[in-house]
């Protein structure tokens, strides 16, 4: 099976930092963000997160928010993000069996690269990919159509989890196989994503 994996919330347990040092950031330069705005944006990556609060009023350039957002988050995903129980254990064993792991993600390289190595989970994956190695967010079904045409798999014939109802979502509507993961800062859409994807799982040895 090809296996497509969502980092933030998913493989390791970021959502807590990333919602509190974006928050702070978000505070420091004046912008006043909707109570929904982080998991509106959370799939998007730092380019599109950027282009909405411009829309929404923000006064600094895309390139400005891009750096200092991996500025305020880089220390965690560097020295202590962990990965969430059982991915390793899990992983290794999908990987033993020899299934084909891939990351897709709207973190930065920068961030992404590192923590998987930190955690031992980088060299099990056969591509780490970001949106903007697509050009797109996980908020749009056509992104998933892209990432099966460069596995060489149709579709339908790929299994996609994360965290994130948008994301699920819309994997769901580009025909991907979808597994919604629990995390506690998407707990109170778990009824919603139990509707929109294939299954849902609270832990990494229900796979």
């Amino acid at each position: 099976m090809t296996y497509i994996f969502d980092f933030d919330g998913t493989l390791v347990d970021s959502m807590p930092v990333f919602v509190k040092t974006m928050t702070k950031f978000f505070e420091e330069i004046g912008f006043s963000c909707p109570d929904d705005f982080l998991k509106k944006t959370t799939p998007l990556g730092y380019k599109a997160t950027a282009e909405y609060a411009q829309r929404l009023g923000m006064s600094i350039s895309v390139e400005q928010f891009t750096e200092s957002a991996k500025e305020y988050t880089s220390y965690d995903y560097i020295n202590t993000i962990p990965a969430k129980p059982g991915v390793l254990e899990k992983l290794t064993q999908l990987k033993q069996e020899g299934h084909s792991l891939n990351v897709l993600t709207a973190s930065p390289h920068s961030v992404l690269d590192v923590c998987l190595k930190r955690v031992g989970l980088y060299d099990l994956f056969d591509n780490v990919w970001i949106v903007d190695d697509f050009d797109s967010t996980k908020a749009e079904a056509k992104i998933y159509h892209d990432v099966a045409k460069r596995l060489g798999k149709n579709v339908n014939e790929c299994i996609f989890l994360d965290d994130n109802f948008g994301a699920i979502s819309a994997a769901k509507e580009a025909g991907m196989i979808t597994i919604a993961v629990y995390d506690e800062s998407s707990a109170d859409l778990a009824d919603e994503m139990k509707k929109a994807a294939d299954k849902y799982i609270y832990h990494f040895s229900e796979l």
